[in-house]
């Protein structure tokens, strides 16, 4: 199973603060994982492959979206402040 999910938002210094949130440093992921998170310009892209079972597929897009969800209620939060 593969998945992209592109996410777009208004200047490419809110896609990168996006995109360094949702990608934490030394995270091992299962065996038959992969997940890459990239920044090009405005635009946060996260390439998901999955070699295991549906379930782990559908809640690491789960996880992704809701690490994308709190980051971005982080940066409203302190741009608000």
């Amino acid at each position: 199973m593969d998945a992209e999910i592109s996410l777009f938002y208004k200047t490419a210094r809110k896609a990168e603060a996006i995109a360094r949130a949702v990608t934490p440093d030394n995270v091992k992921v299962p065996l038959g994982l992969f997940i890459k998170t990239t920044r090009q310009e405005n635009r946060v892209i996260t390439r998901i492959k999955c070699e295991t079972r549906l379930e782990t597929f559908m809640a690491t897009i789960d996880d992704l979206l809701s690490a994308v969800s709190v980051a971005e209620k982080t940066l409203s939060a302190v741009k608000a402040h």
